[in-house]
């Protein structure tokens, strides 16, 4: 489990507007330059693996990023994404897991190269 001085890592949270301008059917806007917050995480890496996208093999990387719950991090979903600030690496959040049911930490697990 994570303690306060695991937490290494600024992690950003960021949440895709509504879609703006002619409806083709898409429901999802761009994503916002500016986060929704930021808040101090563990980041630990899994076992990493490809994908074919484009018709190309693509590397995909596997972390846990754990985080203390709060306000904020209470409304994190699945289809938001989070940027390590100091790596700029973006993950798409696959799922989200209270370990402790209630405890204080909350666990994402998260991919590179995926879609959010």
């Amino acid at each position: 489990m994570a303690t306060a001085g695991s937490l290494r890592h600024r992690i950003s949270f960021y949440k895709r507007g509504p879609a703006t301008g002619p409806d083709y059917g898409n429901t999802e806007g761009p994503w916002p330059d500016e986060p929704e917050f930021t808040v101090w995480a563990q980041v630990k890496p899994k076992l990493g693996g490809e994908t074919v996208i484009a018709a190309r093999l693509q590397a995909q990387n596997t972390v846990n990023i754990t985080v203390r719950q709060s306000n904020q991090t209470r409304l994190i979903r699945e289809d938001w994404r989070a940027r390590d600030l100091p790596e700029g690496v973006e993950y798409a959040i696959k799922s989200i897991v209270d370990p402790d049911d209630g405890g204080a930490w909350l666990e994402l697990l998260c991919q590179t190269n995926a879609a959010a």
